[in-house]
This record gives structure tokens, C-alpha cells and sequence, in this order.
């Protein structure tokens, strides 16, 4: 199954339980603890490290996601499953902050004891343990631990090994998963959650940092462009992107692989870019009038410019077509940067949020103007945003 052309097996309508946004609230705290990571080091060693910490607790989401996808978890069974899950994954937070110190086992130990619990959910499924859910148990949650064990430098290598096992299990085992039937519906609505969750650090991050500030008119001119880049990066999802994914999945020859590739993959690379931008915010929002300088700029313009780009993979990957405009404002986007680092916090914001806001009336325009022709009949061409 898997497939939208494979009628006789189609999954109903399924919906995200309570217990699932229950355990999201967990995922609140561990992109915060991440953030907090990221703000602390924010080189090019810095990010890298971040990185290989969140693909972890990202994948740790997804195959619970996925889980509960493919099954009913409005069980008892299931609820204490998802709940338990919850717990590992309030471990692995905790563990972030330490996690190249004194805290790396704990790290390994929470994914580790989560993949066992997934696994364990999913245990009467037949060849379970020869597919991505095998690989945590078996492969990167014994290297997670170990790599707790090891000094920082080679405590990055194993973990990032770790990392690929894990990210490249459902390639590996494409041709295995093209037996699973998904339910079209909730797996967009569950990763527009999760970016919605990462959406929330962006927010965290203008609030948190203008609270002990001033406020005085600089500032406030600051939280109000911070403020709306966020804005403008949730209208790119949510207004044209969310509903193009939840299309994409519905009519696909193959759901498995827009599942793997749009969400799965795709998604992290948004998520990962709307933090980079938060702890951009909490760079800029409390001083605006400084320099922001190279790392600082790094983490703003290149979030942003990430965030767009993704769109362009996602929407070639749906498609076969090219996001002209998100691609162009991303160049814009990289371009601005090097100018930026020497100029006040502010300038950067501001012009940041311009570009933006630029980029939505100009996808709106296009889509407004797109339906009108379709309304008279006119043949439309390489169709909307």
C-alpha cells in the first residue's frame, strides 16, 4: 500500500489524539534546551555540534509520528506508549545543556530507551527489526551511548554517525516501508505541529530577551521586525505551503517517499532554520543599536535564507516544478548578509522583515492574479506559489 492509486487499502480519516499534543509540549522544551545550546556557540563548530544533539530529538518525534500514523493509539496501551516516549524525551532535554560534558550518556540513554519503547509498540508487526525502527534499537542508540562515553571531539564523530544510520534508514529501506499505509491527513497536520512547536522558540526568543530590556524606542522598533519575520515565516508555511504538503501526500503514486522526503527530511531543515533564526532574534532584539557581527548574522540570514531554500527542495520534490520566488528571495537573503555585519542589529531586522514581507505580497499577488484566470477559463501556466 502506501500509495494513493491503491484504493482497496486506503486508510480513513485519522486525527491527532490528545495524548500526541500532550507529548508535543515535551518537544517545546527540548528545541528550547537546543536553542540555549546554539546561543552559547554559534560558530561554524558550534552549530555542528547543535545539529548532531537535534537530530536525535528530532527523530525521536518522528518515529513516535510515525507510529502513530500507521496505527490506533487512542488505546490505553498506546497513550502510556506516547507517554512514556515523553519521558525519554524530557531526559534527552535535560541532557542537552551537558551534553558534550558530563551529560552524553544520559543524552544516548534517553534516545536509546526511546527507540526501545517504539519498538516495543510496534513489536507485533511482522519484520519490525528490519526497518528504521531496528536500526535505533540496534545501531544509533548503542552509538549515542557510547559516544557519551568518549572525549567531545570523538563524542561528535560517533554521534554524527549516529545521526546518518538514522536518516538514511528509510532510504535504505525504501523498498520495505512501501508496505506501510499512511494516513494522508495526519502526517502534514503532525509536522505542521512540529514546525508550529519551532515556530513558538522564534517567538520565545524576541520575549524573553525584550522582558530585561529597556524598551525603549529602538527596541521596540526591533521586537516589532523580529516579530515580523517570524509572522512572515509561519505565513510561508501555513497560508500556501501546508495545504500544497497535505495535497502532495494525498495524490502521491508513492506516499513513502513524500513522507521521507518532504516531511521527514524536509521538515527538519525547516525546523532547524526557524531555530537558527530564534536564537538570531535573542542576538539582535536586546541590544539593537550594536554590530551584530559574522555568527550573529549567520544564524539570522542563514536560518532565513535555509527556511526558503527548503521550500524549493520540498516543492521540486512534490512537483517536479521550481519555487521561483522563495528561491529568489533566499538569494536575496544570502546576498544581504555580509552586508550586514557591520551595520546596527536593527538595520538587520528591519531589512530582513522587509524582504519578507515582500516575498508574501508578491506570492499572494501571484495567486490572486492565477485564480482570477482560472475563474475565466484562461489556461494558466506553471500554476501558483
Amino acid at each position: 500500500m502506501g500509495s494513493a492509486g491503491e484504493s482497496a487499502g486506503e486508510p480513513g480519516e485519522k486525527r491527532v489524539t490528545w495524548a500526541e499534543l500532550y507529548f508535543d509540549l515535551v518537544f517545546v522544551f527540548a528545541i528550547t534546551q537546543v536553542s540555549g545550546l546554539l546561543h552559547h556557540h554559534h560558530d561554524w563548530a558550534g552549530i555542528g555540534r547543535a545539529l548532531v544533539v537535534f537530530v536525535p530529538v528530532y527523530w525521536c518525534w518522528v518515529g513516535t509520528t510515525v507510529q502513530a500514523n500507521i496505527r490506533d493509539v487512542d488505546t490505553a496501551r498506546d497513550r502510556l506508549g506516547i507517554l512514556a516516549v515523553g519521558l525519554t524525551g524530557l531526559v534527552m532535554a535535560l541532557a542537552v545543556p551537558g551534553a558534550y560534558e558530563g551529560r552524553g550518556v544520559l543524552l544516548g540513554a534517553g534516545y536509546w530507551a526511546a527507540r526501545i519503547v517504539l519498538l516495543l509498540l510496534l513489536v507485533r508487526i511482522p519484520g519490525v527489526w528490519r526497518g528504521p525502527y531496528g536500526v535505533g534499537v540496534l545501531v544509533s542508540g548503542p552509538l549515542l551511548v557510547a559516544g557519551g562515553l568518549l572525549p567531545e571531539g570523538a563524542r561528535v564523530w560517533l554521534w554524527a554517525l549516529a545521526a546518518l544510520c538514522d536518516l538514511s534508514a528509510p532510504v535504505v529501506f525504501r523498498r520495505k516501508l512501501a508496505n506501510v499505509a499512511y494516513h494522508p491527513a495526519h502526517m502534514p497536520e503532525r509536522f505542521a505541529l512540529f514546525l508550529l512547536v519551532a515556530l513558538g522558540e522564534s517567538i520565545v526568543g524576541i520575549g524573553a530577551t525584550a522582558a530585561a530590556a529597556r524598551l525603549d524606542a529602538a527596541e521596540l522598533i526591533a521586537v516589532t521586525a523580529a516579530f515580523t519575520i517570524s509572522a512572515g515565516l509561519w505565513w510561508q508555511y501555513f497560508v500556501y505551503a501546508a495545504d500544497a504538503m497535505s495535497y502532495a501526500v494525498a495524490v502521491a503514486d508513492s506516499r513513502r517517499d513524500v513522507v521521507r522526503r518532504v516531511f521527514q527530511y524536509g521538515h527538519l531543515a525547516l525546523a532547524a532554520a526557524v531555530i537558527a533564526v530564534a536564537v538570531g532574534f535573542g542576538e539582535t532584539v536586546a541590544d539593537p543599536r550594536r554590530a551584530l557581527g559574522a555568527g550573529s548574522v549567520a544564524l539570522l540570514y542563514g536560518g532565513c535564507g535555509l527556511y526558503l531554500l527548503t521550500f524549493g527542495y520540498t516543492r521540486w520534490m512534490m512537483f517536479r516544478s521550481v519555487a521561483t520566488t522563495r528561491i529568489g528571495a533566499a538569494a536575496v537573503v544570502l546576498a544581504l548578509a555580509p552586508l550586514m555585519v557591520r551595520w546596527p542589529a536593527i538595520t538587520a531586522l528591519v531589512s530582513l522583515a522587509v524582504v519578507l514581507v515582500a516575498l508574501n505580497v508578491v506570492e499572494h499577488l501571484r495567486v490572486a492574479r492565477t485564480a482570477a484566470r482560472e475563474v475565466v477559463g484562461e489556461p494558466v501556466v506553471g500554476g501558483s506559489v
